[in-house]
C-alpha cells in the first residue's frame, strides 16, 4: 500500500535505550533510569479521590470540545494566583495532553510548508510533527552561553511563520527571563510571526519562576499540561490558551480530531490543581536531585552544562570522553547499569556530543546513578 512521506518520521533513540535497559532488567541487574522524562511520582491523592467519587456518580461520556467548564474556570484562575494574569476562561481549551495541542495549534495556524522555528537542541516531537504535517523546521541554533535558548536577533533573518519557545526547555532545563521571553515576542510580532509558547514546565521552578508568555502578550498561543508538574503523564490532559479571536477556530478543529480530552482525566486533573503540598513536596525532591546531579556531574569531570533553572533534567556535554554519545550511552548502560538520553534526538547536529540525564526519579536512585557515572567517566579519563 503507497505511504506518505509525512509519516516517515525519525525514531525516538531514547526508546533503544530503553529496550536495551528492559533487556538488562530482565536479567536481574538493577537499572537507574535517569533517561525517562517523567515522574516517578503518582498523580496526586485528591486526583485520584475526585476521580473515584466521579465514576461512581457519572458515567463520564463525551465533554464539550473545550472542556470541563468547572476546569477551564480553573486553569484560568491558576493564571491570577500564580502570573497575576485575569485571564478569561473562555481561552481556555483543554487538550488531549500537550501533544494535542500542539498539533491544534499548528493546524490552526500554519499551511503546509510553512517555515517554523525552534531552538537546537530542542524536543524531538516539535520536529517530527512538523514533518507529519508537511511544514519545514527551521532550527534556530543556540549556545551555551545563551542557555542554549533562542535569542531576538536571530528571527528577522528567519523568515518564519510560526517559532515556537519553550521555558523551562527540554532537554536543558533553562529558563527565559521576562525581558528575554519579552524580546523574542516582540520580535516575532514585528515580522508577523506566529509566537507559541511550551510552558509545560512551569511549576517545577528552583528559584525564579518562570515568566508565562500571557504575562506579555495576548496575542500568543500557550501551551501547558498536566503531566510533569503534576505527575499525570499518562492521563494525558493538557490544556492551551490562545486570543479570544482564535477560540472558535481551534474548538472547530478540536470537535473533529479529538471530540474532547479525557472525561475521567479532566475530572482527575480539577482535583490536582488543589493538591499543591503534595505537589510542592514533589518539586523539592526534584530540586534536590537537581543539586546531587550538578554536584556529580561536576566531580566527574562532566562541566560543560548550563545550569537548569527548571523542569528535571541537565543536558551535558561529554565530548570529552571520546566516543560518539549513543556509544557511550550504551557503555554506561553495560557497565553501570545507568540509563541516559544520547543527545542525538535533540540536536541532530551537535548531538553526539551530549546526554540529558532526568533527575526525576528518587533520590536514592539519582543519588547511586550519579556515582555510578563518576566510576564510568573516571575510567574513560
Amino acid at each position: 500500500m503507497r505511504v506518505s512521506r509525512r509519516g516517515d518520521v525519525d525514531p525516538f533513540i531514547v526508546m533503544v535505550i530503553l529496550e536495551l535497559a528492559a533487556e538488562l532488567e530482565a536479567t536481574g541487574r538493577h537499572v537507574i533510569h535517569m533517561e525517562i522524562g517523567q515522574p516517578g511520582t503518582s498523580a496526586p491523592q485528591a486526583a485520584r479521590d475526585l476521580l473515584t467519587t466521579a465514576m461512581e456518580e457519572s458515567a463520564l461520556g463525551y465533554t464539550p470540545s473545550l472542556g470541563l467548564p468547572a476546569l477551564r474556570d480553573r486553569i484560568a484562575r491558576q493564571y491570577g494566583d500564580w502570573y497575576g494574569v485575569d485571564l478569561d476562561p473562555a481561552r481556555v481549551i483543554v487538550t488531549s495532553g500537550s501533544s494535542g495541542g500542539f498539533l491544534l495549534a499548528f493546524t490552526s495556524l500554519f499551511d503546509p510548508g510553512d517555515r517554523v522555528g525552534i531552538a537546537n537542541p530542542g524536543y524531538p516531537a516539535y520536529r517530527q510533527i512538523f514533518k507529519a504535517q508537511a511544514l519545514e523546521t527551521v532550527l534556530l541554533e543556540t549556545e551555551l552561553q545563551d542557555g542554549f535558548q533562542p535569542r531576538a536577533d536571530q528571527i528577522a533573518a528567519a523568515r518564519l511563520a510560526g517559532l515556537l519557545v519553550a521555558s523551562p526547555a527540554n532537554p536543558t532545563g533553562t529558563m527565559l527571563d521576562k525581558p528575554s521571553l519579552a524580546a523574542l515576542i516582540e520580535a516575532a510580532e514585528a515580522e508577523g510571526t506566529a509566537f507559541i509558547s511550551d510552558e509545560i514546565y512551569h511549576g517545577l521552578h528552583y528559584s525564579e519562576r518562570a515568566v508565562s508568555a500571557l504575562e506579555i502578550s495576548d496575542d500568543v498561543y500557550v501551551i501547558n499540561s498536566f503531566s510533569k508538574y503534576y505527575s499525570m503523564t499518562g492521563w494525558r490532559v493538557g490544556w492551551m490558551v490562545v486570543p479570544p479571536d482564535h477560540v472558535e477556530r481551534v474548538e472547530k478543529l478540536a470537535q473533529h480530531m479529538f471530540i474532547c480530552a479525557p472525561h475521567a482525566s479532566q475530572v482527575a486533573a480539577l482535583g490536582a490543581m488543589d493538591a499543591r503540598e503534595e505537589l510542592e513536596a514533589n518539586r523539592a525532591t526534584y530540586a534536590r536531585n537537581r543539586d546531587i546531579v550538578r554536584d556529580g556531574l561536576r566531580r566527574a569531570g562532566i562541566t560543560r552544562f548550563s545550569p537548569p533553572d527548571g523542569g528535571f533534567y541537565v543536558y551535558a556535554d561529554i565530548s570529552h570522553l571520546g566516543e560518539d554519545s549513543l556509544t557511550l550511552a550504551r557503555a554506561l548502560l553495560d557497565e553501570e547499569g545507568v540509563a541516559v538520553t544520547p543527545g542525538h534526538d535533540f540536536d541532530p547536529h551537535r548531538g553526539g556530543a551530549t546526554w540529558r540525564l532526568s533527575y526525576a526519579a528518587s533520590t536514592e536512585d539519582v543519588t547511586e546513578g550519579m556515582a555510578r557515572i563518576a566510576r564510568f567517566a573516571a575510567r574513560r579519563a
